[in-house]
């Protein structure tokens, strides 16, 4: 009888030159052959994880993976994008690219949704960059009022920020894919929420050939403007705070009026524009609030129109149009952040920085007819990506999914609606083998909110991307998971403007709904 010892170690041989370029041995000598000169990239170090090998605040790897760290040069060659790929073991690789993006004023990597995606199933070569500038040369990337950011001072790296910080690093990624694995990756993904969300707005608009799909979850796409909705209710809560109490003295009304919209009381309104409560019910019968118990029972008329204010939305005080949506009826638990921190985090750094370039300007003078104008050109033609002309993005088959939480503390929920609407009107029509929107009833800003933990806040947003380009599935429902309080629920998510309607059985089932 022949002995099988070679036939065993031809067939250790061959497993071996499988994995190769994802072996510890070898991951940093096969990126040293790789040529970036053309995509102005160079790699500046890699390493090599196994499984359980890398701990991100808590979660760690569950796929074995070679990390490739680059720096690519931009403008005028003086600014540079450092970026980093994961390249898992070829048998983990399923031939898709997924690219992330960035939060808030960016500047470094968001390895917390890389890990997400690498550990995925859906075998992802991953990979991140900071937006071609540093947070620690950023005021750790945080606005402040009177506060120097660089970044902000440099055109090449404002346009970066949000317009190209994806394009830059995408092309060298996909390079050192190529290389890793021996041929180009069959799908291109992105995934990104909040900045993340006006990056993916970006890729759609302005670099379509890219992606083949796109995740946008809670976008800033209207990003100057959004500043100005920060601004609006920072002033509108200058002199009359409304305390955590009356915040939530008001949801509670709001939700014990609308709450069964969806034919069953679970805590949360559908859709909030059906709701028609009244906020002038709550008016106090004197001018001040009285309590029970150390507890809210109305509001004070100074309160009540601070309510309406931000409800409303901005507007200029010439005409009265709208600069940006208010705030939906259920979302009130939720404002704490909108009393003055986020004008203080991004709308006074950016007015500072950006529009005016001088720390010593006074927001509390900003003309909300004139000064509209200012802003839109020197940060809006910057920062925004609101054009509704998604033509070549669409020429290119590509897919898009957003998603927006109904109480999100920072975005007022609507915009995305509004958006969608002017991307209708711009294409005559449905655009729903292009974009589909899933608005989150008590969803948060990129997930959950604080004041409704029991809210599924895991959107399975990726695996219905995949199946909508892949097989072209179109999404009319989408899966949402994992509430923070820990609990087994599951939620149904719409396509809008499809809303959930409650039919039978458990109503913390999502199969117990049915999108209409």
């Amino acid at each position: 009888m022949r002995s099988s010892v070679p036939l065993l170690l031809a067939v250790a041989g061959l497993a071996n030159a499988l994995v190769l370029p994802q072996q510890a041995a070898n991951c940093s000598t096969f990126t040293k052959s790789i040529a970036l000169s053309n995509y102005n990239t160079t790699v500046l170090n890699s390493t090599y994880y196994p499984a359980g090998g890398l701990n991100n605040s808590g979660t760690v790897n569950s796929v074995a993976f070679c990390e490739v760290y680059s720096s690519v040069s931009y403008g005028t060659g003086n600014d540079s994008l450092i970026f980093a790929i994961w390249l898992p073991d070829v048998l983990q690789y399923e031939s898709r690219f997924m690219a992330v993006g960035n939060g808030g004023m960016a500047g470094t990597i968001d390895y917390t949704n890389m890990m997400t995606q690498l550990n995925s199933a859906y075998g992802l070569a991953v990979a991140g960059g900071n937006a071609g500038h540093l947070a620690s040369l950023n005021n750790a990337g945080n606005g402040a009022p009177d506060t120097y950011l660089p970044y902000l001072h440099d055109p090449a790296q404002v346009s970066a920020w949000i317009h190209d910080a994806i394009s830059l690093f995408t092309p060298a990624a996909k390079a050192i894919v190529s290389a890793s694995y021996g041929k180009p990756a069959t799908y291109s993904y992105y995934d990104g929420c909040s900045t993340g969300g006006a990056q993916g707005f970006a890729l759609a608009q302005l670099h379509p050939e890219l992606f083949d799909g796109i995740v946008a979850g809670s976008p800033g796409n209207w990003y100057s403007h959004l500043a100005l909705s920060f601004l609006w209710n920072g002033q509108q809560t200058n002199t009359t705070m409304l305390s955590q109490a009356v915040l939530n003295f008001t949801t509670n009304a709001v939700m014990k009026e609308c709450d069964a919209v969806d034919g069953v009381k679970d805590g949360l309104i559908e859709d909030p524009l059906r709701c028609a409560f009244d906020i002038n019910t709550l008016a106090c019968q004197s001018s001040y609030a009285t309590t029970s118990n150390g507890s809210v029972t109305c509001l004070t008329p100074a309160q009540i129109s601070v309510f309406k204010a931000i409800y409303q939305g901005p507007v200029r005080s010439d005409n009265g149009s709208q600069l940006y949506p208010g705030f939906s009826l259920g979302s009130e638990n939720e404002w704490l952040y909108q009393e003055g921190y986020l004008a203080d985090a991004f709308s006074i750094p950016i007015l500072q920085n950006l529009v005016y370039d001088n720390l010593a300007y006074n927001s509390s003078n900003f003309n909300w007819a004139s000064d509209v104008a200012t802003l839109d050109t020197k940060a809006g033609l910057c920062i925004d990506e609101i054009s509704p002309d998604l033509s070549a993005f669409r020429n290119h088959s590509g897919k898009m999914i957003v998603t927006q939480g109904w109480s999100d503390p920072l975005n007022a929920a609507t915009w995305p609606i509004e958006h969608l609407e002017q991307i209708e009107n711009f294409f005559g029509g449905d655009v729903s083998n292009l974009i589909n929107l899933f608005m989150v009833p008590g969803g948060g800003h990129c997930g959950a909110a604080m004041y409704y933990p029991h809210v599924p806040a895991e959107y399975h947003t990726v695996a219905a991307l995949i199946d909508w380009v892949e097989r072209g599935q179109k999404p009319d429902q989408i899966l949402s998971t994992n509430p923070p309080d820990g609990s087994d629920a599951t939620r149904k998510l719409c396509a809008w403007p499809g809303t959930a309607r409650y039919i039978a059985g458990n109503v913390d089932d999502w199969n117990s709904y049915v999108c209409e």
